[in-house]
């Protein structure tokens, strides 16, 4: 790997605290022997598309971008967002659509906006996938894009009629006086068995399969650090948290940082397989090939 620690590794990943929290060690040079980090922040819907351009050596992307990218990078096999109980939520403004997927009655969504963070985010897979098991005809309107802070302002002020949401807002969504319409990871379990698959790390194949085993090995290191001492990552943690309460960063952590941040293993990869196969059945992306997710 010494090749490659002649210059720092570009790396982009979201300010949320699980990613503040896995990589903070490693971003500020406490992992011995690993590569040095030049840290952008950006959301993963931006992240998406650098990944996409082929920006950027290290990302944290949504995995329902990877049938788009894996030609150029690889996917690690620690870093990353799987998870149980952790899933995104279809949110409404009136308190009879909560409780049931078979709210708003037999026409679904039809006919009805819904905000969404990205189309090309496994949030919007697994409610497309969600819609498409319980919702008549799928049951979607118009869907409308924007970003994941947005959302719960826009449904409370009727702007849209449901909302995707993301990342803490499963537990602030009701200072918002919103109502929660269906669980996408609740329905994906249910229905699966397997953990749901939300953010990845990915890494240029051009580093070489030595950079990428050793960028691997320090991701995990910088995972270890941080369960080790969490109360060393918390200044970076709480620097990046928007003004997030730290109750509620710890909740976000705990939720979306745990064995399979550091080995996805055989439930992650088949978690990963069974999204995206679906979701070429589905026609939302395209298929994997056979041997797209293999590291390095």
């Amino acid at each position: 790997m010494s090749s490659e620690q002649q210059h720092a590794l570009k790396i982009a990943y979201s300010p949320c605290p699980n990613d503040t929290f896995v990589f903070d060690a490693l971003a500020h040079g406490r992992v011995p022997g690993a590569p040095a980090l030049d840290v952008t922040f950006a959301d993963i819907d931006i992240t998406n598309g650098m990944a996409e351009r082929g920006e950027f050596d290290v990302l944290k992307v949504s995995y329902a971008v990877l049938p788009y990218v894996l030609d150029e990078y690889a996917l690690l096999p620690c870093g990353g967002a799987l998870g149980r109980g952790c899933g995104p939520l279809v949110l409404t403004r009136e308190p009879g659509a909560g409780g049931t997927s078979h709210a708003f009655g037999s026409g679904g969504l039809a006919g009805r906006t819904v905000a969404v963070p990205s189309e090309k985010s496994t949030a919007y897979l697994l409610f497309r996938l969600w819609a498409a098991d319980t919702l008549s005809d799928g049951g979607v309107g118009e869907i409308v894009v924007m970003p994941f802070h947005e959302i719960m302002p826009a449904v409370r002020d009727g702007k849209v009629d449901a909302g995707l949401v993301i990342h803490e807002a499963r537990f602030t969504y009701q200072n918002y006086g919103l109502h929660k319409l269906a669980d996408m990871g609740e329905h994906w379990e249910h229905t699966t068995g397997l953990p749901i698959p939300l953010g990845a790390i990915i890494a240029k194949r051009s580093l070489g399969a030595p950079a990428l085993t050793g960028l691997a090995d320090a991701v995990r290191a910088s995972v270890r650090a941080a369960w080790d001492e969490p109360e060393v990552s918390r200044p970076y943690v709480m620097a990046h948290a928007q003004e997030m309460d730290p109750a509620v960063a710890d909740q976000h952590i705990g939720l979306y940082v745990n064995e399979f941040t550091a080995d996805l293993g055989e439930d992650g990869y088949a978690a990963i397989r069974g999204l995206l196969t679906r979701a070429a059945a589905e026609g939302l992306v395209p298929p994997l090939g056979r041997d797209a997710l293999v590291f390095p």
